[in-house]
């Protein structure tokens, strides 16, 4: 059996080249500051939450940071600090979430 036909590829790998290709994300910076923290990790509705976390990189400055590229649109998110979830402080806009918290929300234009 020979390689499948660009028609059949797989809708995940169609999915991945028109954002990469298209430049239909756009870059989004997360910062969370925790100098004392030994792991930050960012998870929302983009990474299926615990899932998929991202981890994020320590500054010298104890200012943890990630940049991800997100599609158009509102995009729900907590930080993960050693484990536990944590608020963004630096973000105006919190909902309700269904375990008695609170999520981020980041509009992507």
């Amino acid at each position: 059996m020979g390689p499948q036909p660009k028609e059949n590829m797989p809708k995940r790998d169609k999915a991945k080249h028109a954002i990469a290709g298209e430049g239909k994300g756009r870059k989004q910076t997360f910062f969370f500051t925790a100098p004392t923290a030994t792991s930050v990790q960012l998870a929302g509705d983009f990474t299926r939450w615990q899932q998929e976390p991202i981890n994020m990189q320590k500054g010298a400055d104890g200012i943890w940071h990630t940049t991800v590229e997100l599609e158009p649109g509102p995009h729900h998110y907590r930080f993960l600090v050693d484990g536990q979830w944590r608020d963004d402080p630096e973000c105006m806009l919190q909902v309700p979430n269904p375990f008695g918290g609170q999520d981020s929300v980041r509009q992507v234009v």
